[in-house]
C-alpha cells in the first residue's frame, strides 16, 4: 500500500492496534499502513458479515494475532515480542444495549482488557506512546446542554458507559502509579470521541449501518430513539486526532525532559464535532434520505433500556495542545458516509483493491479539506 502523502515520522514505526478488525480499527490500520508504519494487531476475529477488515484485505498487509485482550498472558507476551513504538488500544465491547445483556463480559473486556494492556506496557524496553480509546459516554451525564470537558466527573448509567468510566480511572491510576517514575519513557493518554459514523461500519444495533441495511433492502428505516441528540462525527475526525496525539507524545518521550509533561499530553483528550453537528437521530436519518431515496418509521418503545438523550464534548484542549479541530460539518459527514456505502454496494465481494481505492479516496478528500480549513496539523 503506497501513499501519495507520506509522513517521515510514521515511516517504519512499529504500531500495535488492539481491535484492528473492528470498524475504527480497520480505518486506522489502513491509514497508518499508507503512512509507512509497520502495523501489528490483536483482536477477535471480525464479527460482522461483511466486515471492513476483510473488504480492505488488511490480513495481507499487517501482522496480527486473533486473540482476546481478556487473556492477560497473551497480551503481555505479544507486547514483549513486538516491542511497539506506538500503541492504540481500541478493543472493546462498544454497544450500550448489548451491555445490558452481557454486563459482566462488557466490564471484563472494557476494564480488565484495558488493565492488561497497561500491564503489558511495563514489558517494553524503549519509549512508547500509548493512546487508549474510551468514549464520550464515560462522563457523568447530567442531560444538560453544556459540553463536557476532560476535567468533568466520570460516571455512567448503563454497564457500557460505567465500564468506560472505570477504564478511565484505571488508566489514570496506572499512569500515576507505574509510569511517572519509570526509567523507560512511556506516555499514556486516553481519548474520548463522540458518535462516530462512516463507511464500512456493519455492526448491529447502530443507526447508520442499520439504516444502510434497510435502504439496501428497499425497506423503511426503523428508528428506535428519534429524539435523542448525539455529536455525530466522521470516523476520520477522531482518528486524525489519535494519530496526531500519538506523534506528539512520542516526540515528547524522546526529548531530554520527557517527564515534564507541561502540555498535559499524558492525560485525557476529547475529540468531538462542532456544536452544529449535535443533531437528533431523526435529523441524521432525514439527512441520509437526502442522499439515498427511502423512508423511515418511528419504532420508539416505552420501557426500552435507558440511553442518554443529550451529550456533547468540549474540544478546546485538543485545539490548543494539538492544533486539532474537526474538518467536516454534519452535512458533509453524512454525505461522505452514504457515498461510501453506495459505491461499496457496486463492488464485488472480495475485490479488496476497489474497496481500498474507495476508502483511500475519502482519506485523501479529508486531508485536502483540512488544508482548505487551514488545519495543516491533520495532514500526513
Amino acid at each position: 500500500m503506497e501513499s501519495m502523502v507520506m509522513s517521515s515520522f510514521w515511516h517504519g514505526k512499529k504500531v500495535v492496534i488492539t481491535g484492528q478488525t473492528g470498524f475504527k480499527g480497520s480505518w486506522l490500520s489502513f491509514w497508518l499502513l499508507h503512512l509507512g508504519a509497520e502495523v501489528y494487531g490483536l483482536s477477535l476475529a471480525p464479527n460482522t458479515t461483511p466486515a471492513l477488515f476483510e473488504q480492505l484485505g488488511l490480513a495481507n498487509h499487517l501482522n496480527y494475532q486473533i486473540g482476546d485482550i481478556r487473556e492477560r498472558e497473551l497480551v503481555r507476551r505479544l507486547f514483549t515480542e513486538w516491542q511497539p513504538d506506538i500503541v492504540f488500544h481500541l478493543a472493546a465491547q462498544p454497544l450500550v444495549r448489548r451491555s445490558y445483556i452481557e454486563s459482566v463480559e462488557t466490564w471484563n473486556t472494557n476494564v480488565m482488557g484495558t488493565i492488561h494492556v497497561l500491564e503489558a506496557l511495563k514489558s517494553l524496553t524503549h519509549p512508547c506512546a500509548a493512546v487508549l480509546i474510551t468514549t464520550d459516554k464515560c462522563y457523568q451525564n447530567r442531560e444538560w446542554v453544556y459540553g463536557y470537558r476532560e476535567t468533568d466527573p466520570l460516571g455512567g448509567y448503563d454497564p457500557y458507559s460505567s465500564s468506560k468510566a472505570a477504564a478511565e480511572l484505571a488508566i489514570a491510576s496506572w499512569r500515576n502509579s507505574f509510569f511517572k517514575s519509570s526509567h523507560i519513557p512511556i506516555g499514556i493518554a486516553s481519548v474520548r470521541a463522540g458518535n462516530v459514523i462512516g463507511g464500512g461500519d456493519w455492526a448491529e444495533d447502530r443507526i447508520v449501518p442499520d439504516a444502510m441495511r434497510f435502504l439496501m433492502a428497499k425497506e423503511p428505516i426503523e428508528v428506535r430513539n428519534p429524539h435523542a441528540t448525539r455529536p455525530w462525527q466522521h470516523v476520520l475526525e477522531p482518528l486524525s486526532g489519535y494519530i496526531r496525539l500519538a506523534e506528539r507524545i512520542y516526540q515528547q518521550l524522546t526529548s531530554p525532559d520527557w517527564m515534564q509533561d507541561r502540555q498535559g499530553l499524558y492525560g485525557a483528550f476529547n475529540f468531538g464535532p462542532p456544536l452544529s453537528s449535535n443533531r437528533t437521530v431523526q435529523n441524521l436519518v432525514e439527512c441520509i434520505l437526502q442522499h439515498w431515496s427511502g423512508s423511515w418509521v418511528d419504532q420508539s418503545k416505552p420501557g426500552a433500556v435507558h440511553e442518554a438523550t443529550l451529550l456533547n464534548l468540549v474540544t478546546d484542549k485538543a485545539f490548543h495542545v494539538l492544533g486539532w479541530q474537526p474538518v467536516w460539518d454534519f452535512e458533509q459527514t453524512v454525505e461522505e458516509t452514504v457515498a461510501w456505502y453506495q459505491e461499496a454496494a457496486q463492488i464485488a465481494s472480495g475485490d479488496s483493491e476497489q474497496f481500498q481505492a474507495l476508502t483511500w479516496r475519502q482519506i485523501e478528500q479529508y486531508q485536502a479539506d483540512a488544508v482548505v480549513k487551514t488545519n495543516p496539523e491533520l495532514i500526513y
